[in-house]
């Protein structure tokens, strides 16, 4: 099963996460939540591992429309937008693809919802690769 929207953006890990934050604002997501992993992992476990935030990302429309639908759908909700970097001048973003909801709750009345929502997302990491700020330094 196909679980993710990827990009990998031509830029560095802080200006592709403002970036990110930015682009997620513009197709009408809010960020809810964010989670610095690499800050986590140092502190509880004293690993190092590359810079990666995960983002809680939530469209309430949306979001209202699916509990509608599926009222335990808060288990897969907000939709997790992933930063994290590769090198110095390339980061990735990941989000998970709405559509995966559908095939994990088998529940076809979350499909407008899923559609609406992976057609957001897939413009805003689009978005990261085609963006001005994206290729300047």
């Amino acid at each position: 099963m196909h679980y993710a929207l990827s990009t990998t953006v031509p830029a560095g890990f802080d200006k592709t996460l403002d970036a990110t934050r930015a682009q997620l604002a513009e197709v009408g997501f809010g960020v809810l939540t964010e989670i610095d992993m690499a800050a986590t992992l140092k502190s509880k476990i004293g690993v190092d591992i590359a810079p990666q935030v995960i983002l809680g990302a939530c469209r309430p429309p949306l979001a209202h429309a699916a509990l509608q639908a599926e009222p335990s759908i808060g288990l897969l909700l907000p939709c997790n937008v992933v930063v994290r970097a590769v090198d110095d001048d390339h980061t990735i973003v990941e989000a998970m693809d709405p559509g995966a909801m559908v095939g994990i709750t088998g529940n076809d009345a979350l499909l407008d919802v899923a559609t609406d929502a992976r057609e957001r997302l897939s413009r805003a990491l689009e978005s990261l690769t085609t963006a001005p700020a994206a290729t300047s330094s």
